[in-house]
């Protein structure tokens, strides 16, 4: 097996003449610098599961860029979050190149003649890594990172071929994960334009043999009737209880669970202790629709799976009554742009917006004809569930991933013998 290194990120960055560094002080970048266009600015928000998201990216135009020239990252970088959330880091791939470390990240420059970037990536993620890391940061009520703890973090590596083989085994599982979130954001998107298209623009099918007619709502197609949703569903609140990363007891359903996608994402749902008769009261079943109540009032989930699971305080299920609203029907409208426009100016609060189960449920919308509810629940289920069973691939491949890390980046794991096996 080929010798493996030891050294310090500082040693490495010194060997290569490389960087180790903090991004532009607040007083070199200020919040009037910002606009809609121009060059990105990373900030330790963007920093997602080992990549930059741009959603909600900061922009400067090239002038400020230019002139904070020594923070322009390289491809091959690493671009560290230095306070709060430890251990959050990115590799700056090649499209990202010219783009800027901001405020509030550090930079990591140190080239791929000794240490390849993919794999010091890798390295930087593994859990032990990051509990070292957190364990130096320094600060009492907001954990911070400096240059000093980034060059004595220590690492462990083997020659370059090597790293390249261990970083390719690891970034194949990534891209198959990549993949498979892609394909889940174009199912979402197909069911959400579906909804649009029947219950919104009224473009469902036949829609052109049926006139409008006027209604509280403006003009809506014949046959169906404006109502509110207190006139379908019932409405409770949700169980307080503390978190548990440990499995004791049911899953425990929160507003940060569903408030970034269309989807719970159940393996990153905590747990939480609860008496039997509280369990059966705040008991999920598939088909339920939660919407938060405080904080990001509006967002709305739904449960597709089959899971011992209950739902936090900050929470209200949303039940039918009867049948004549389907799950996902009920879903959609509750997840769309009119509804969330209702409870947000709806909502009660300056400093925290919130909404209760009455206002909840007292939007008013247009009811369609049954068959056309049961045509839609059909169609929707079918991008639903591809959608749910890309969402449990990905759960897979993510603890087998993990699970290989750092088997892999020990050594543990000869990639040697596994190209002559």
């Amino acid at each position: 097996m080929a010798k493996w290194r030891h050294a310090t990120l500082g040693d490495v960055c010194d060997e290569v003449h490389g960087l180790i560094q903090t991004g532009p002080f607040g007083s070199q970048l200020h919040q009037s610098d910002y606009s809609d266009l121009g060059i990105p600015v990373v900030m330790p928000k963007d920093i997602v599961e080992g990549r930059i998201d741009t959603t909600t990216i900061a922009r400067v135009s090239s002038e400020h860029v230019k002139r904070l020239s020594r923070h322009k990252l390289s491809s091959g970088d690493i671009v560290y979050g230095r306070r709060g959330d430890i251990g959050r880091q990115a590799l700056v791939r090649p499209e990202q190149a010219g783009w800027m470390c901001g405020t509030g990240c550090m930079r990591i420059s140190l080239g791929e003649s000794i240490v390849q970037p993919l794999f010091l990536h890798y390295y930087l993620r593994q859990d032990d890594m990051v509990r070292w890391i957190t364990k130096q940061a320094v600060g009492a009520t907001m954990p911070n990172l400096n240059t000093e703890i980034l060059r004595s973090i220590p690492i462990k590596f083997p020659p370059l071929p090597i790293q390249r083989r261990i970083a390719g085994i690891l970034s194949a599982y990534d891209e198959l994960i990549e993949n498979s979130q892609r394909r889940i954001k174009i199912l979402e998107s197909m069911a959400r334009a579906l909804y649009r298209e029947w219950f919104v623009h009224f473009r469902f099918p036949g829609h052109e043999s049926v006139p409008r007619v006027p209604s509280p709502l403006g003009e809506i197609p014949q046959g169906w009737e404006v109502r509110k949703l207190a006139d379908f569903v019932t409405t409770k609140y949700g169980y307080t209880e503390s978190t548990n990363v440990e499995p004791v007891g049911p899953k425990y359903l929160r507003g940060m669970d569903i408030n970034k996608t269309s989807f719970i994402d159940w393996s990153q749902v905590p747990y939480c202790p609860i008496s039997q008769e509280d369990h059966e009261a705040y008991r999920l079943k598939v088909g339920d629709v939660l919407v938060i109540r405080m904080a990001d009032p509006g967002k709305v989930g739904i449960v597709e799976q089959e899971v011992d699971a209950v739902f936090a305080s900050y929470l209200i299920r949303i039940a039918p009554k009867y049948e004549r609203l389907s799950p996902y029907f009920l879903f959609y409208l509750m997840e769309s742009a009119e509804y969330y426009a209702y409870i947000t100016g709806a909502s009660t609060g300056t400093t925290r917006k919130s909404a209760s189960a009455g206002v909840i449920a007292d939007y008013p919308f247009a009811v369609p004809p049954q068959n056309l509810i049961s045509q839609f629940e059909e169609r929707a289920s079918e991008f639903r569930s591809l959608l749910t069973t890309l969402l449990k691939q990905v759960v897979n491949l993510r603890r087998t991933r993990d699970l290989l890390l750092p088997r892999l980046l020990s050594g543990q794991i000869d990639v040697e013998a596994l190209d002559h096996a």
